[in-house]
């Protein structure tokens, strides 16, 4: 049997951390990470970092791609280390799954940062510079201070523009992004697909009234228009659909059917240069079915070793076709640069089937 196929026990309510994990267990550059020890050179072992939660993260990565048995392991010690670093997920209430994902892959980064002295924060002007040389010297003073295979493989690159609509004055601002919270589009008719809610995130906003900001050069508050691009995209592209409104008094969902591409989703419209490679492919998806009161997650994962598409349902691990991966409970979107799978095999030995238990004997 394919390895990797091993479900998570459900530990009262911990579906959402079950959905994630299986998603992450195959990402195939981050479970590498984790199977060949690599994390170990990169743990903080420094007096005030505590690199538990890293730890038990590979350890269960291990088991998952190892356990000679179809058994379904229990993820009770890596939760320990999570409610640990996440005091929110102590206790057995049902949370959400894109949190969740948020949060671990802040601890999983903090502990194997390579940075371990942080340097002063010298508040470098560098307005003057044309956009491109902006976004790259502020590429670089991010990672200055956060670097690390965590952000190697997820975090990217946001780029703002505002524009004043008195003077036309356009100041830019550039943010790093761990993944993109999409607003479903609202549609009288047709069905709604991932570029139109790409297209609602991206499109202009006008800020006006209270929102108004202070322009640069008028040094007054002034109606501006504001529109997101993506300045660096990441290897893995992490999409949240916002199926859950922000009521806090009650949580609403929306169960739109959003129509997302498998292979070859083409972001380029969005970039802020055209020239970047922003082409796609889809290989794991977090589910959430029924209401926000009670509501279930389970996870659609493609294998790396086989790519075939499985339903990771807590305990449970079926096959499934890859035609019943779109469905209107897909609430986060892991995608990934095509070059990144199935070449590792071919380097290791020449396109032969590449077992993990070898990879991690060594």
């Amino acid at each position: 049997i394919a390895q990797g196929l091993v479900g998570l026990r459900n530990l009262g309510n911990t579906c959402f951390m079950n959905s994630i994990l299986q998603c992450l267990s195959n990402t195939q550059s981050l479970r590498d990470y984790c199977l060949h020890n690599s994390h170990r050179r990169d743990l903080n072992n420094n007096n005030h970092t505590n690199t538990a939660l890293m730890e038990e993260f590979a350890k269960l990565i291990q088991t998952m791609w190892t356990s000679s048995s179809s058994e379904a392991v229990s993820p009770s010690e890596f939760k320990t280390q999570i409610q640990r670093f996440a005091p929110r997920f102590v206790g057995y209430n049902q949370q959400d799954a894109q949190e969740f994902l948020r949060f671990l892959l802040d601890g999983l980064h903090n502990e194997v940062n390579r940075v371990t002295v942080r340097p002063r924060g010298n508040m470098e002007d560098f307005d003057h510079l044309p956009d491109e040389e902006k976004g790259k010297k502020m590429w670089a003073k991010y990672l200055e201070r956060e670097d690390s295979k965590i952000v190697d493989l997820f975090v990217g690159q946001l780029k703002s523009s505002l524009t004043c609509s008195e003077c036309g004055y356009c100041s830019t601002v550039f943010d790093p992004f761990w993944d993109l919270s999409l607003p479903i589009a609202k549609k009288g008719y047709g069905e709604v697909s991932l570029m139109d809610c790409m297209r609602l995130f991206t499109k202009e906003d006008v800020l006006d009234g209270d929102e108004k900001p202070t322009c640069y050069r008028c040094k007054a508050r002034r109606r501006c228009t504001k529109k997101f691009t993506v300045q660096k995209f990441p290897k893995i592209l992490v999409l949240h659909l916002k199926r859950f409104s922000e009521a806090r008094i009650r949580t609403s969902k929306l169960s739109t059917f959003v129509n997302f591409p498998m292979k070859d989703l083409d972001l380029r419209e969005f970039a802020s240069d055209r020239s970047s490679s922003a082409v796609y492919n889809l290989y794991a998806v977090s589910n959430h079915s029924g209401t926000t009161m009670g509501g279930h997650y389970t996870a659609y994962c493609c294998n790396p070793e086989n790519g075939e598409w499985y339903t990771y349902n807590d305990s449970r691990v079926t096959p499934m076709s890859a035609s019943q991966v779109r469905s209107s409970d897909a609430y986060v979107l892991f995608y990934e640069r095509p070059a990144a799978r199935h070449c590792l095999e071919a380097m290791i030995d020449g396109g032969g089937a590449w077992s993990a238990r070898n990879a991690f004997s060594n």
